[in-house]
């Protein structure tokens, strides 16, 4: 098959597409309406196989995740879903392949009620871009650079599961199913980003690590920050299975966890906790004016860690 028959059988009707969608699929360009007083939240990552995924990863686990990746970074700014592009390399169109990959993909669209409205396919080695747009009412958005001396950190969710996944698969050992979903499905939390919208003052995605994404936001807010090791929210799995001499490690710089860290008032968390609902939002530490990120123990100790996360270009 052709580029233009994949893209009418495995993506042409996958997504509904919202009133304010004036064109989708099929042109030169989408055409995207907005209504007044809104502006737009775009974030564009890149899954290349075997780098952020492993070979072997199920293709609807594949279209599933390189969505949620971008639906991580619009929940971090309060952002709702929207619509997005698919730019997919192929080394050749396998039709089981695109089948799965494609219901993947939709799958999460469909629960998030984002719309496909373009993109674009080559042959090469498999990877995909997705550049996402999301909707907020303007001047609403969490950013960065909103942190302030007193603030509490807080996390939503549990950290170190998809990187204890990973270590698992990469040892040979057998990898706890529920561990493994948390690294090929992660849950953007886009519901928490929009209830957080006007209760936190600051706010990323946990892609990279804690230890490798706090710093952007303190940078960003010319603050820092004391951590509190001992408050890191971990799964009953995690707890379960992870070495206790690796699990400092895998939850501050395993990344690939997706949850949302995020700062507010102190006298703000009850209700931040209330909008979460059934979801978990763990105090693990305190904004400070004094500068730079400080790992303390159970009795307040700083520790000396050597910790950081993932990066692209070492």
């Amino acid at each position: 098959m052709d580029e233009f028959q994949l893209i009418r059988r495995y993506f042409g009707g996958l997504t509904p597409l919202p009133a304010e969608v004036r064109l989708g699929i099929g042109d030169d360009a989408a055409l995207l309406g907005l209504p007044a007083g809104e502006e737009l939240a775009v974030t564009t990552d890149t899954l290349i196989a075997g780098r952020h995924f492993p070979e072997a990863t199920a293709a609807s686990d594949i279209g599933w995740k390189a969505l949620a990746v971008n639906l991580s970074d619009l929940a971090a700014m309060g952002a709702k879903p929207y619509a997005f592009t698919l730019a997919l390399s192929l080394p050749q169109p396998d039709a089981g392949w695109l089948r799965d990959f494609s219901a993947g993909l939709g799958e999460l669209a469909g629960q998030t009620g984002i719309a496909l409205v373009g993109g674009d396919t080559t042959r090469g080695p498999l990877s995909l871009t997705i550049t996402a747009l999301g909707r907020l009412p303007a001047g609403s958005a969490l950013r960065r650079d909103g942190a302030r001396a007193g603030d509490l950190i807080c996390v939503t969710g549990s950290l170190g599961d998809a990187a204890l996944a990973l270590r698992q698969l990469n040892s040979g050992v057998a990898c706890d199913p529920e561990l493994r979903r948390r690294l090929d499905r992660p849950m953007p939390r886009v519901d928490a980003g929009l209830a957080l919208r006007g209760i936190a003052t600051a706010a990323l995605d946990l892609s990279d690590g804690l230890a490798g994404d706090l710093p952007h936001l303190l940078t960003a807010s010319g603050v820092g920050a004391d951590i509190g090791t001992d408050h890191l929210p971990a799964s009953r799995v995690f707890d379960r299975s992870a070495p206790p001499a690796l699990r400092l490690a895998l939850q501050l710089s395993g990344g690939d966890d997706y949850e949302l860290c995020v700062c507010l008032p102190e006298g703000r968390y009850a209700q931040a906790k209330a909008a979460l609902g059934n979801l978990p939002l763990t105090p693990i530490g305190r904004i400070s004016e004094q500068p730079g990120l400080r790992w303390r123990d159970a009795a307040g100790d700083i520790m000396a860690l050597d910790a950081s996360g993932y990066r692209h270009f070492p």
